[in-house]
């Protein structure tokens, strides 16, 4: 075992002597053993060998180092610069073993140079044996060893300058080494030395990172000392000074590419924990105090001051590492690595930074002097290396490019953009790029686009900036354009590049559009399994890859990049907000990039619509901020041009734009370079000139103390006069070119009358001479087309371009050095959707060139994996039209949509149809309208594959015989295919060669299309459907029916899809209501326009297949208050309706009384639409179906609403409704009958179950109290469909209806409301609606006479019968139906309606309110008034009519008022003023009439025609005077009758005529007191005087008298009844109104003697007195008046009456009146009067005498 050194901190230097002889004794021998030992130069060796040896021999204990270096040590090192191969391999050897075995780690001071450690002497032996070129073999690998042991230890620590030392040696020996093996070994030595370095610095840091973490008391680290100048020098030395002999350049040496990097060791030390950035002062500061060393370690932990050794380290070979990688390559001729070790180093440098790049940890990562490495020297040295012609090179940068991107894109945002946008980018756009370069950067870009947060990272830091170039729309873009093959074309590719060029490409779009599905695949939903369409086609795993291969879709390795930097899982609950800030930037940024173009095509425009969207201030600030930040997009002659307009605000612009430019320090013409470099200077003078001048002021002004210039004007002609010297140096139009002195004479004087110095103007000469004046390059024109004619002009025209894209990239990268951005780490589901948005259509056009013009597999293949993941993308977020567009594309590459007869169906279309299948499976949730072309392809696959299996020869016949279809009404099973034509057949009407052809090519890919696993496939997609979410279903559903609507109506039609809509209605019979319904209502639409097909056996087909999926449906039954059997059974009804073939309409009845048959104990909503169905069966003419439509129904409402009552409730108002529509039905009046009793057997049903529908409460019934849900679904149906029947139908059956709607009401009207009874007289009264009346005379006539009539008197009936139940409003109401009917010119009617106001107000009116007798007697009055013939007094014949028009609008303006004032009753001797006038009007008007007779001759040549009209006419106008003349008789019956009862009057007036023809026996003198004296005991208590008013008798005897006084006008108007009787009116005999007066006037009397003897009157005796003496006067006058005998007889029974009842009066009462009518009684003796008048008229005056005492004795 080893002993421990009691000086050197207790590790064991040298082991036991055993060992020492193991290593040493056997080295020092073999030195010795040499025979060159013994020349002079190795004496010393010689010496120290013998005395080391001799030393060893004695010594058996154990020594330490120190009191033997210059013994043991001594040897092997001067063996090792002794440049013997033999010795020095042997030296080294043995020291490779000592540190191997931990024998010698040198971790003690140097004997020698105190200042250092041994083993860092050691380092320096050891490298120090290496000569370059010279060196031997075998000795290059022993150093090789030695270092790599050194490096690998875990006992031995070197750092800083050894380190470097050791790198220095190993790069120098893989440069120059002859021996591949040797160059093999430096390489993969090299690595691992790497691998070990960058692994303990991560280690070491991470250790002291995290135990800082747990210290409360945070202890900083001091600056670097003063080993970094010592530092500094030997890494200037290993990149300047790298060994190498230039006579290796004869040496052949075998080329190394990219792929043989050997990697023998990975780092062994595992990453402990995430470490964190040093702090600054840490590693940068530089401190020349060496006590500062001291300090440093008294401050510092020994862990801590490790880790920062260890941090140097790895600092300072990286560093030196990307020097190197940009080092200048001196023989740029040579593009051999072998040859070129500047080229060859350059390569290496490259290779190992990518090493250290992709085994970084977590330190280097985020450490501060790490990234300013990369920014400040390695992406320097890739935007050099990225242009290189020479590909290694070139591959080498895009590989560390990749890298960077890949874990460093957080910190190098603005330089990851500007080697996108300014290098690989450009180089792939580019045609003189060669196709190496092209293939390399898409090769590197399918490696990013495999990332999808690289790619997702991209888009959102760079297309959603304001002030970064849209590199991932680019990126596309260009992708799109090779996967197309356009840079195959440019380039003159051979078809295998062009194909390979194109995969690639397609493979990038592939990888993008994959992971964007990667990126959003939790917001994906897949309702299937995916399908195996074939042995062929296997299904991708959830990543998109082949699990058999272990290859990506896209046909490149799957793993991509390793994500190292993700921050965080893919978030959907991301800050919406800061996903709405991305998507405003973007778009903000649209709005900028389409101004920025505008601007350049024109300023003002571009300038006016930035500031109008908000994007700029029309400030001259912003503006030339504007110009100055934005020149790299800006052109610049367009700057110029604006910057140089005269306009004031242009000239602001200017001032500002040369104020923000800061000239301090800055010598003239560098600041006038700088000037000039922003924009391009306008070719008018007077624009130079106002730039220059301001250009002068500003650097004056910025440069006050440089006494060059006395004054601005002096720099402003200068500036003038360089511009000049630029134009005649550069410009090829210049022949002679000026001269040093020319320029300095021409400017002479120019600065305040003195020179300016010469040397300075001969500075600036020489300075425009040797470099003219540019403008900035600030980018590179792309995709320039260049006539290339071979591969030489394409190189030199590329290295020109590159050039200028290097000088570009490098000033961008310099600046982009010291500017930190932020860079956004992606997380959030919702930025797929803006990416798409930008790629869809550059990928859509790339996969859609690729399907048409390629017939690759692999290629077809990669276009339909990218077009599933695009399609994906757009159903995940809805986004309708990109979706839409990527189906249709695939639909119409199946070419089963095509018609064209130059299109076959090859195996790439087949393809494309698997795809359009394996979509439907696995995005059908999404797909919405799209489905309607996926199933378009499957209708024309099975049009297809019915082409596969029909006969070849019935095809070859060219005949264009169609095969129809016999009709089944089973549903088909999956393989059935039905069809009526076959719309292929253009395809075959070809040439008979062309038809053989094009047959056997369809037919091989039919033998495809009809496999079993296709087959499956399909069938998969209509029984996947149950899985298909609501909105999805619902989609597919309507896009199917779409596609069947379009077979049906093809030539001829086909049910293929029909058949699928129904198999998919079975499959989704399942689901809740909710979705279901919506299905049905597309599908129900479906059936509805199927089963109104032309096509007879279509219709059959489809009413069939509804019956069966209503049958099943039905089976399941309905919960109470659902009404899906309504929405389900709503075809029959439409097809019903509709469709007008009998066989149809037979075959919808037969199904609904199938399904009342078989399944009525389920059916419940669906009763409406079956009694929807036989309504309409019930108005058919067939005998088949109205009578089976009605034996249903007859089924339904004697069994069905027996046992079912409940279930049926809900439509029992559509069952009343059915059997309304059979009772009116003209064509069977049995139906009819038969139906009414059944309406009377549902009011059975209502009467004896309230309660029930009293307990329902339906959708309809919410708002409705239960005490009316009878009323409502019960009673008024029945009563309003009785209604409908009385309307509608003849008279037998409406005769019938009448019938039984009042024997309804009189047997359960006890049971209404008074709302209910409001209602009901609302229905009995359409009965006598105008509206409703039939349209011919006759048959309006036989309505009134009828039915009007029948009905009126059963109102009344039933009013009389429940009056006190009915309301007081339907007493109203009544009186204006029985007013209506009173002004109808019907006789009967007319009649009626009078009897019925009596009958009803005899019946009712003990138990009237005042009101109602109120509004009874007004009714009467309003019936007198609009009754009476007003007609009769004005009439007159032919033209006379016309002139008579004024007075009988003035008539009948007095008398149809039906307002009545009943304060203001009009008097008897009122009225009569008012006749008398009327009588004088019509007298005036008679005279007027014979002046006009002249006129009348031009009449009387009228054609026939115009007099049969007038007499039809006279003939209606007479008619309607009859009857009104009867109404005026009958309602003066009807008061009398009201009043004192019926009857009453008449016996009345026989009494009155006994007593007179009593008197006839009587004597003067005689007692005849006894028969006056006995009081009116005939007025019995059933009449209503008791029950009315004094005003409202009064009333109705001012009616009666009114009623007289017109009568007799009438009847004295002898001139007028002439004109009536010669006109025929009331036939031969002349007219008149004598029952009208009499009779009127007799009632009146009656009713004024009653109340002058009624006791309860007593306070109206004087006014009643005065009013029957004034009565009684004018009677008797108008008597004496009279001509005729026969009018004096009528007044006969008036007068007995008038004189009897004065006669009964007492003698104060007979005295008053005797005195008024004494003389008038006196002239009617006169008269040849009747015996009981007479007799009368002899009592009276006897009575007369008695009372005033004028009988003598």
């Amino acid at each position: 075992m080893a002993q421990k050194n009691p000086k050197g901190g207790g590790t064991p230097i040298v082991g036991h002597v055993d060992n020492n002889d193991m290593f040493l004794k056997r080295a020092l021998e073999k030195i010795l053993s040499e025979k060159d030992i013994k020349k002079p130069q190795y004496l010393q060796l010689k010496r120290s060998c013998e005395m080391a040896l001799a030393s060893l021999t004695k010594d058996t204990q154990t020594t330490n180092i120190p009191s033997i270096s210059e013994t043991y040590f001594l040897p092997l090192e001067l063996a090792c610069v002794s440049n013997h191969v033999r010795m020095t391999d042997t030296a080294l050897d043995c020291l490779q073993k000592l540190l191997l075995n931990g024998h010698l780690i040198g971790n003690i001071v140097d004997p020698i140079d105190s200042t250092k450690l041994l083993i860092d002497r050691i380092v320096s032996i050891i490298c120090a044996c290496f000569h370059g070129v010279q060196t031997e073999e075998k000795v290059e690998l022993q150093i090789i060893k030695i270092c790599l042991t050194i490096m690998t230890s875990q006992t031995i620590e070197i750092h800083q300058r050894s380190v470097l030392q050791i790198v220095k040696t190993c790069f120098n020996i893989y440069l120059t080494s002859r021996s591949k093996i040797n160059e093999a070994t430096a390489q993969g030595c090299l690595s691992q030395i790497l691998n070990g370095i960058f692994s303990k610095m991560e280690q070491k840091m991470s250790l002291v990172n995290e135990r800082k973490k747990q210290e409360i008391n945070h202890i900083s680290s001091n600056v670097y000392d003063q080993d970094e100048i010592v530092i500094k020098e030997i890494l200037d030395e290993l990149v300047e000074k790298i060994c190498y002999d230039e006579a290796t350049l004869q040496q052949t040496n075998s080329s190394l590419t990219t792929n043989e990097i050997i990697e023998d060791i990975q780092s062994a030390q595992e990453e402990i924990h995430d470490g964190i950035s040093r702090n600054d002062k840490d590693r940068q500061s530089i401190d020349e105090q060496s006590s500062i060393k001291t300090n440093m370690s008294n401050s510092l932990s020994a862990d801590e001051l490790s880790a920062d050794n260890y941090f140097k380290n790895a600092y300072y070979v990286f560093r030196a590492l990307c020097k190197l990688s940009d080092r200048d390559i001196k023989d740029k001729g040579n593009i051999d690595p072998r040859i070129n070790l500047d080229l060859k180093s350059r390569l290496f440098s490259l290779r190992l930074i990518m090493q250290i790049l992709q085994t970084s940890g977590p330190v280097f990562r985020t450490s501060e002097d790490f990234l300013q490495i990369i920014k400040t020297n390695l992406c320097v040295s890739l935007s050099r290396n990225g242009v290189s012609s020479i590909p290694e090179l070139f591959e080498m940068a895009l590989f560390n490019f990749v890298e960077l991107l890949d874990k460093f894109k957080a910190h190098l945002k603005i330089q990851i953009e500007v080697l996108f946008r300014e290098i690989f980018l450009t180089i792939l756009e580019t045609p003189t790029s060669s196709f190496r370069h092209k293939w390399l950067v898409i090769q590197t870009l399918a490696k990013v686009s495999a990332d999808a947060q690289i790619i997702v990272d991209l888009f959102i830091n760079y297309d959603c900036s304001m002030r970064s170039a849209n590199i991932f729309e680019r990126l596309v873009v260009v992708l799109s354009r090779a996967a197309q093959g356009r840079q195959a074309v440019e380039l003159g590719c051979n078809l295998t590049e062009e194909h390979n060029l194109r995969m690639k490409g397609l493979e990038c779009l592939v990888s993008i559009l994959k992971c964007m599905v990667e990126w959003s695949k939790d917001l994906y939903v897949n309702p299937h399994l995916q399908s195996n369409l074939g042995p062929d086609s296997k299904p991708l795993n959830e990543n998109g890859y082949d699990q058999d291969s272990n290859r990506s879709s896209s046909g490149y390795v799957g793993s991509g990049m390793h994500r190292t930097d993700s921050s965080g899982s893919i978030n959907s609950s991301q800050s919406s907000e800061n996903i709405n800030d991305f998507e405003l930037v973007r778009q903000r940024k649209e709005l900028f990039e389409k101004g920025i173009d505008l601007f350049n095509q024109h300023a003002k425009k571009g300038l006016a619509y930035l500031c109008e969207k908000n994007l700029l201030n029309n400030e001259p600030e912003e503006i030339a901020q504007f110009f100055h930040s934005y020149q790299d997009v800006l052109d610049k002659t367009v700057i110029g041009d604006c910057l140089g307009e005269e306009a004031t605000h242009h000239k602001k612009i200017m001032y500002a734009y040369i104020d923000q430019l800061d000239f301090t320090d800055m010598e003239f013409l560098a600041a006038l370079r700088q000037f000039l470099a922003g924009f391009r200077l306008p070719g008018e003078a007077q624009k130079i000139d106002r730039l220059m001048e301001k250009f002068a002021g500003r650097f004056c002004e910025c440069n006050t103390n440089l006494e060059i210039f006395a004054s601005a004007d002096a720099a402003y002609v200068l500036a003038y006069s360089v511009i000049m010297l630029t134009t005649d140096l550069h410009s090829v139009n210049v022949k002679k070119k000026m001269t040093k002195e020319q320029y300095i004479k021409m400017n002479r004087g120019i600065n305040d009358s003195r020179d300016l110095p010469e040397e300075f103007l001969s500075k600036i000469y020489d300075e425009i001479k040797n470099e003219e004046i540019k403008l900035k390059v600030t980018s590179v024109k792309r995709g320039t087309k260049e006539n290339i004619i071979n591969d030489k002009q394409r190189e030199l025209l590329f290295n020109v371009q590159m050039k200028d894209v290097e000088l570009i990239a490098r000033d961008l990268m310099s600046n982009a050095g010291t500017i930190s951005e932020e860079f956004t780490i992606a997380k959030h589901l919702e930025h797929v959707r803006p990416m798409f948005q930008k790629a869809w259509s550059p990928c859509l056009a790339a996969f859609s060139v690729n399907l048409q013009d390629s017939h690759h597999i692999d290629l077809i293949n990669l276009c339909l994996t990218g077009i599933s993941y695009a399609i994906r993308i757009a159903c995940i977020f809805h986004m309708e039209l990109e979706r839409n567009a990527f189906i249709q594309a695939l639909s119409r590459f199946t070419f089963l949509m095509t018609t064209s007869q130059g299109m076959e169906i090859k195996a790439k279309n087949v393809e494309c149809l698997k795809a359009l299948i394996s979509i439907a499976q696995t995005d059908g949730n999404y797909l919405g309208e799209a489905w309607y072309d996926i199933l378009k392809c499957i209708s024309q696959l099975e049009l297809a594959q019915l082409f596969g299996i029909n006969d070849n020869k019935a095809r070859l016949s060219g005949k264009n015989s169609h095969h129809h279809y016999d009709n089944h009404s089973h549903l088909p099973t999956h393989n059935t295919s039905t069809t009526f034509s076959l719309p292929f057949d253009n395809l075959f009407n070809t040439e008979k060669s062309q038809l053989n052809k094009r047959l056997q090519s369809m037919q091989d890919q039919i033998h495809i299309t009809t496999t079993q696993n296709i087959v499956v496939a399909v069938d998969r997609i209509f029984s996947g459907s149950a899985r298909l979410d609501g909105d999805a279903i619902v989609s597919f559903v309507q896009s199917l029916c779409h596609v069947s609507m379009d077979e049906l109506y093809s030539t001829p039609p086909r049910m293929f899809s029909l058949l699928k809509v129904i198999e998919i209605s079975y499959y989704n019979m399942g689901r809740i209501r909710l979705q279901w319904s919506r299905i049905w209502e597309i599908v129900g639409e479906h059936f509805n326009k199927a089963a109104c097909h032309p096509s007879q056996d279509v219709c059959f087909f489809a009413v069939d297949s509804l019956r069966q999926l209503s049958m099943k449906f039905l089976e399941k039954g309905e919960f109470p208050n659902f009404r899906f059997q309504k929405e389900f059974l709503k075809p029959f009804e439409i097809i019903m309706k509709k469709n007008s073939s009998i066989i149809i309409r037979d075959m919808v009845v037969r199904c609904i009384t199938h399904f009342v048959d078989a399944q009525a104990k389920n059916i419940r909503s669906g009763w409406k639409n079956i009694f929807s169905v036989f309504q309409m069966a019930a108005t058919d003419t067939d005998v088949q179906i109205v009578e089976l439509a009605f034996q249903s129904c007859t089924l339904i409402i004697g069994v069905v609403f027996d046992r079912n009552f409940s279930s049926i409730l809900d439509s029992f108002q559509d069952a009343v409704k059915c059997l309304s529509e059979f009772a009116c039905n003209v064509s069977f009046p049995d139906t009819s009958m038969e139906a009414i009793r059944l309406i009377r057997q549902c009011a059975k049903y209502v009467a004896e179950k309230p309660q029930i529908f009293c307990e329902h409460a339906g959708e309809d019934l919410i708002n409705v109290p239960e005490e009316d849900r009878v009323w409502v679904k019960g009673w008024f149906p029945i009563l309003f469909e009785l209604s409908c029947i009385i309307s509608r139908c003849k008279l037998d059956v409406r005769t019938r209806a009448l019938t039984v709607m009042f024997e309804i009401m009189k047997s359960y009207g006890e049971a209404f409301t008074h709302n209910w009874w409001i209602e009901l007289f609302n229905i009995v009264f359409r009965i006598f609606d105008n509206m409703k009346l039939p349209d011919t005379q006759i048959e309006k006539i036989e309505w009134m006479t009828t039915t009007c009539n029948h009905a009126l008197y059963a109102i009344v009936d039933v009013c009389s019968q429940f009056y006190d139940d009915i309301p007081e409003s339907l007493v109203i109401d009544l009186y204006s139906q029985l007013k209506w009917c009173v002004n109808q010119d019907n006789e009967q009617l007319a009649k009626s309606g009078t009897n019925c106001l009596e009958n009803f107000v005899i019946g009712c009116g003990q138990r009237f309110t005042p009101d109602i007798w109120q509004r009874t007697c007004t009714c009467i009055l309003e019936v007198f008034r609009s009754t009476v013939p007003e007609m009769l007094l004005t009439w007159r014949p032919d033209a006379e009519q016309s002139g008579m028009g004024i007075i009988n609008e003035t008539v009948m303006l007095d008398r149809t008022d039906s307002s009545f004032d009943y304060a203001a009753v009009e008097s008897a001797s009122s009225q009569q003023h008012r006749l008398a006038r009327v009588s004088s009007i019509a007298s005036v008007n008679s005279n007027l009439l014979d002046h006009q007779e002249p006129n009348l001759n031009h009449r009387r040549s009228s054609s026939s025609l115009s007099e049969r009209t007038k007499l039809n006419s006279d003939f209606a106008l007479f008619q309607a005077l009859t009857v009104k003349s009867l109404v005026q008789i009958e309602l003066i019956q009807a008061i009398d009758n009201i009043i004192f009862y019926p009857s009453t009057s008449r016996k009345e007036d026989s009494q009155y005529h006994s007593v007179a023809r009593a008197l006839a026996n009587t004597t003067i003198g005689q007692e005849t007191s006894d028969y006056f004296s006995q009081s009116d005991d005939i007025y019995n208590e059933h009449g209503m005087y008791n029950y009315m008013s004094f005003d409202q008798l009064i009333l109705l005897v001012d009616c009666l008298i009114e009623s007289h006084m017109f009568a007799r006008a009438f009847n004295s108007n002898n001139e007028q009844r002439n004109f009536l009787w010669k006109a025929g009116y009331r036939g031969k005999a002349k007219p008149n109104l004598l029952v009208q007066e009499t009779n009127s006037i007799a009632c009146a009397f009656r009713i004024l003697f009653r109340l002058y003897s009624d006791q309860k009157h007593i306070n109206s005796n004087d006014l009643l007195k005065h009013r029957i003496l004034k009565l009684t006067r004018d009677s008797l006058e108008y008597y004496l008046t009279l001509q005729s005998e026969t009018h004096r007889d009528a007044w006969t029974n008036v007068l007995i009456l008038v004189l009897t009842k004065l006669l009964k009066l007492n003698e104060e009462r007979f005295k008053y009146y005797s005195k008024g009518i004494y003389l008038l009684i006196g002239e009617i003796v006169v008269f040849d009067l009747k015996s009981e008048l007479r007799y009368i008229l002899r009592e009276f005056l006897l009575r007369i005498g008695r009372v005033f005492d004028l009988n003598s004795d």
